[in-house]
């Protein structure tokens, strides 16, 4: 998944967001769980590492910093709650780096509760952090939707997700040089829906066989830029 990559990496880099919207139909909640552990984590490499203490009560649902924001009694939450929620943000972690409220589904969030949200997302202490969870970002209003950094999930198996064959023509086209035929390629892509973290995701998983063409195609080491990708 492209967006459990990039939270990898921003979290390995400590540069992560604190506030998060994950978006579309894939599984938000796992995502957001994945996250949470990302901003928990006190691994010294990558992180979310799995196996430090912290990963361990997130992932089982125990962590006394990661706060699922619900409210059983009522349709949509409560006001009230949202208010309850901003306040606890002033109060430091019981034992993690981070205090984490994820929000399983933001249409349950009235505009007013969305507005008592604001300020504490813009202005709040360093160590809070929020995970909004939307199946359609449209129910997140725009002033909120702005603060945060959106990650879209997409199922297993959906059409969007550009097929091995294609990296493989990719790489065999771009090798050879004939440019129009990579937009033909392109093109067919995009009406797939093939967004461009899927595309990333095919050409770096895909390198090896570009040098191969490379190679192929120059019958020996080639010199400048496309020697280092053979090396690569």
């Amino acid at each position: 998944e492209p967006a459990a990559i990039r939270i990898r990496e921003a979290a390995t880099r400590g540069t992560l967001s604190h506030a998060l919207l994950l978006t579309g139909s894939g599984d938000r909640m796992s995502a957001a769980c994945f996250a949470a552990a990302a901003l928990e984590c006190t691994g010294e490499e990558s992180r979310p590492c799995g196996v430090c203490p912290a990963c361990r009560k997130v992932l089982a649902g125990i962590h006394p910093d990661v706060i699922t924001v619900r409210d059983p009694d009522h349709k949509n939450i409560a006001v009230d709650v949202v208010r309850a929620i901003r306040a606890d943000a002033y109060i430091r972690p019981n034992e993690g780096r981070r205090k984490v409220y994820v929000f399983p589904d933001c249409a349950l969030l009235t505009e007013q509760d969305q507005n008592v949200l604001l300020k504490v997302v813009e202005e709040g202490p360093p160590y809070a952090a929020f995970l909004f969870c939307a199946e359609n970002p449209s129910v997140v209003l725009q002033t909120l939707r702005s603060r945060c950094v959106e990650l879209k999930l997409r199922p297993a198996g959906e059409a969007g997700d550009a097929p091995p064959e294609s990296g493989r023509e990719l790489c065999r086209l771009l090798a050879e040089g004939k440019r129009g035929s990579v937009t033909e390629l392109m093109v067919r892509l995009e009406k797939k829906r093939t967004d461009r973290d899927a595309l990333s995701a095919l050409l770096d998983g895909s390198r090896h066989i570009l040098a191969a063409a490379l190679l192929a195609l120059y019958g020996k080491p080639p010199e400048g830029p496309d020697a280092e990708l053979c090396r690569q």
